[in-house]
């Protein structure tokens, strides 16, 4: 006597385990973009406001922008990039919003307006006025090995590192990068770009 095998119920059964392993499979993948998500947005961004109008016409008072936290803990901040630093302290710090100028271990003098750099002028990346005022650049600034000189785009009209009142700003004290404007869309370091012309 021959042993008859049911086919049928053997395919049923392998398709049953096909489709579980796929659930599983799509579950898992759920998940982990889930989890990837939210590990995204609560260690690699922040959100904050513009308080005033020292970063004029890049940004202005009330824009709301959200801060790229991952960048700098891979690289250092980039001259030119738009920061975001904590300024002040304990309970009565706040977050100030200007663009790096000068770079760890750079000589920065400002004169007739002008950005020195290591004695050298440099092109202004964004439209901005001439300064008028140069405030403690107006003699040569040595920068240590860990902090940035930062201005205001709205050089006439910024508290920056040109007074005593900011300073220097320290790695430790940068929260991250300025990176999209989110009330007027717009990624921050390609708002305001000056032309080659300029």
């Amino acid at each position: 006597m021959t042993d008859r095998y049911d086919y049928t119920h053997a395919e049923r059964k392998e398709r049953i385990i096909r489709i579980c392993v796929s659930i599983s499979i799509w579950v898992a993948t759920v998940a982990a973009m889930i989890a990837l998500a939210w590990v995204v947005v609560h260690f690699s961004i922040e959100k904050t406001t513009v308080v005033d109008a020292s970063m004029e016409p890049t940004l202005e008072q009330n824009d709301r922008i959200v801060i790229d936290t991952l960048s700098y803990r891979i690289r250092s901040p980039r001259r030119n990039e738009v920061i975001v630093f904590r300024q002040g302290d304990g309970e009565h710090d706040f977050y100030n919003i200007k663009r790096v100028i000068g770079l760890p271990g750079e000589t920065v003098r400002i004169a007739e307006g002008v950005v020195y750099i290591n004695g050298k002028a440099i092109p202004e990346f964004a439209k901005v006025d001439t300064m008028i005022l140069p405030g403690l650049a107006n003699y040569e600034i040595a920068l240590g090995e860990d902090e940035y000189f930062v201005l205001g785009d709205s050089r006439n009209n910024s508290e920056d590192s040109r007074y005593a009142t900011v300073g220097n700003v320290k790695r430790s004290e940068i929260v991250g990068r300025a990176w999209i404007r989110t009330n007027n869309f717009g990624f921050v370091n390609s708002l305001n770009k000056a032309s080659e012309d300029d």
